[in-house]
């Protein structure tokens, strides 16, 4: 297939050819759709195409034409190859004839003729076994073939267009760009499309795409008629503005909002230095096998927040916990959970164009977030190194949020799949508590491509009251024009459906009473549809990470700030305070200098060492809270802190 871009003064004499993607038809299979007569398939052995002809009759020429090249590269079916073994057949006759001769018995014979047809089934039956074993390899070894010559046009692609460009870029550069909404090269858009393939969703066959829609620069684009950004009049608007939507309810669209001003940044500062380029693929060409755990990445993979302020990032919305103890108190417990499903998934939405790691803690890190803007005060500690573990709580207004993480990982070449693993719990004051865990998340094109992460799974929220909710994220797919989807459904004690949620991790979610995950996609337009969340508006100042406006508050000393923390304080951390001031050498030293330090975690761990502020729950198995932290801060007395971050020697931490 190819993309055709013509010229705009006109000329229709010199049409500019774009390379699509590619299909290698010795390896594909072409189908007919029954269901329309304009409709078609091409299956390459990893993914699969659905195309929409003008006409029957273009169908069928495309078929024609198509099946005509596919022909050109003869294979023997899985039949053909089966064929000698199936039609071997076992003859005793002679075998009768001799013993016979040497006058052996009738029942003698018999029994001979039926132990040599018994091997000589065993022996089929390995035959056959075989033969399917190599059948398969075969086609796994198709698979490949394709998916390497894929790859090569892809470097290929990126190459052409690098040179076109005129880019003297590193690969590193490229990829860490943060663009506008809007304003992504046509490169960036095909590559993005080209490399977003994915398995076929459950819903495949209901879906496909105008052959001209496919071809579209937009037609990869979200289709966010259902997403109404929060209105800010100025800039000067608060951090945390929620939504003024008319389908808000009125009398809980001031809960989370009355809350005193606090000031805060609205930029990250101005780099000092100018940020070099870094080629991933000079990196892993120079490290080859060397030992991975010994490997420091440079810090420009990395954006200057640790996971224990990305934890914080997760309530962003806390807002949602507001309402939904507001609503608790006066009795509509499905309205409750309702907003806490809200927040479950509101928690996703900051990771959208965010492709930089955060900062792995070191053993001890903690992070603190008084926040009297939003009601609430948070606080998280690294308890764990192997296995790396991160544990929060958080208190507000009528409500506690704690729970513990550990990411399990699974490379597998150009993706990354993180299964977390971890209980998160909520608890109101009246007793009502909710639990559930997040869903995959996954990173694509790693190596080479535009890099993008998704979520999908399903997330069970079970409430020890009335109700409890399933939450289904919707895997992103190559034939998917609307991704980002999230469905849930809300049951009682008996099981019966009450509400019905949708809408999209990145954007908003909404609700409808009773069971109406029949009407599929029609869900959008329901008239009845309620608001329960809305992404913010993005900041003023983007910045290269992609941070929200709520992210750029997170490493801030505001004044008389550094005085108060302890030093195991991430913001007190030199290297990840480097990296947010552009002075990325001094970044680069001070992450070298920790992350050795670093190493001697695991004999820190091996030799009885337990986290200050948090212990392990035997019931629950999770990290709890044991207090201590805030009376501790109030009298500034942080004698049993370790210097984490200091010049100080490991062994004295060892002791």
């Amino acid at each position: 297939m190819r993309r055709i871009s013509r010229h705009k003064n006109g000329n229709n004499h010199h049409l500019r050819r774009k390379p699509f993607g590619e299909i290698h038809l010795k390896v594909s299979s072409i189908r007919e759709s029954k269901s329309d007569d304009k409709r078609f398939s091409i299956f390459t052995g990893t993914k699969r195409l659905h195309l929409r002809a003008e006409t029957r009759e273009d169908r069928s020429a495309w078929m024609e034409a198509l099946q005509a090249v596919k022909d050109m590269f003869p294979r023997m079916s899985n039949s053909e190859l089966m064929a000698p073994v199936d039609q071997v057949t076992v003859s005793t006759e002679k075998l009768r004839q001799r013993l016979m001769q040497e006058g052996v018995s009738e029942e003698a014979i018999h029994d001979s003729e039926q132990i040599m047809r018994s091997e000589f089934s065993v022996l089929q039956n390995q035959l056959m076994l075989l033969k399917q074993k190599q059948w398969l390899l075969m086609d796994t070894l198709r698979h490949l073939e394709t998916e390497k010559v894929d790859l090569e046009n892809t470097v290929v692609d990126e190459s052409r267009q690098l040179n076109d460009s005129g880019a003297s870029s590193s690969l590193r550069q490229d990829k860490y760009s943060v663009f506008s909404e809007g304003s992504a090269s046509e490169s960036d858009d095909d590559n993005e499309r080209v490399d977003a393939a994915e398995e076929e969703t459950d819903d495949e066959e209901n879906t496909f795409f105008d052959t001209r829609d496919f071809l579209s620069s937009s037609s990869f684009k979200s289709n966010g008629s259902d997403f109404r950004i929060s209105s800010f009049s100025s800039d000067e608007d608060g951090i945390y503005a929620v939504e003024s939507e008319d389908d808000i309810d009125p009398s809980i669209r001031s809960v989370g909002t009355n809350y005193p001003h606090v000031k805060r940044r609205k930029k990250l500062p101005d780099p000092i230095e100018k940020e070099k380029g870094v080629s991933l693929w000079s990196m892993i060409k120079d490290n080859i096998g060397k030992d991975l755990t010994k490997i420091c990445l440079p810090v420009y993979f990395n954006e200057p927040l640790s996971s224990l302020q990305k934890c914080f990032e997760d309530l962003e919305y806390s807002y949602l916990l507001d309402r939904a103890h507001e609503w608790g108190k006066r009795g509509n417990s499905l309205m409750r959970i309702l907003n806490v499903a809200a927040f479950a998934v509101s928690g996703y939405a900051s990771t959208e164009g965010r492709i930089c790691k955060p900062f792995n803690p070191l053993l001890g890190e903690t992070y603190e977030a008084d926040y009297p803007d939003k009601g609430l005060r948070f606080f998280s500690e690294k308890v764990s190194h192997h296995p790396m573990i991160v544990a929060c709580h958080c208190e507000g207004k009528g409500w506690k949020f704690w729970g513990d993480s550990n990411l399990k990982s699974k490379f597998w070449g150009r993706s990354i799949q993180l299964d977390p693993v971890g209980l998160l719990t909520v608890e109101f004051d009246d007793g009502e508590i909710f639990q559930w865990s997040k869903v995959t998340t996954s990173i694509y094109n790693l190596i080479l491509g535009k890099l993008y992460c998704d979520h999908y799974g399903t997330m069970r929220i079970q409430g020890n009251h009335d109700y409890s909710c399933k939450l289904k994220f919707k895997e992103q797919s190559i034939i998917d024009r609307n991704p980002h989807q999230v469905h849930g459904l809300v049951q009682d004690r008996n099981g019966k459906t009450v509400a019905t949620l949708f809408g999209k991790w990145d954007e908003s979610m909404h609700y409808v009473n009773g069971d109406c995950s029949g009407k599929g996609k029609g869900l959008e337009s329901l008239s009845d549809a309620q608001l329960l969340w809305k992404r913010s508006k993005p900041p003023q100042f983007p910045t290269r990470y992609n941070l929200t406006r709520f992210a750029i508050t997170l490493n801030e000393l505001t004044p008389g700030l550094k005085e108060k923390l302890p030093p195991t304080d991430s913001r007190l951390r030199p290297d990840q305070r480097y990296l947010e001031n552009g002075e990325y050498e001094m970044a680069n030293s001070e992450k070298l200098r920790l992350e050795q330090r670093q190493r001697q975690a695991r004999k820190m761990q091996e030799r009885g060492w337990k986290p200050q502020w948090f212990a392990k729950d035997k019931a629950s198995d999770t990290y709890r809270y044991i207090g201590g932290y805030w009376e501790a801060r109030e009298k500034g007395n942080w004698d049993s802190c370790p210097d984490i971050f200091g010049q100080i020697p490991c062994d004295n931490l060892l002791e």
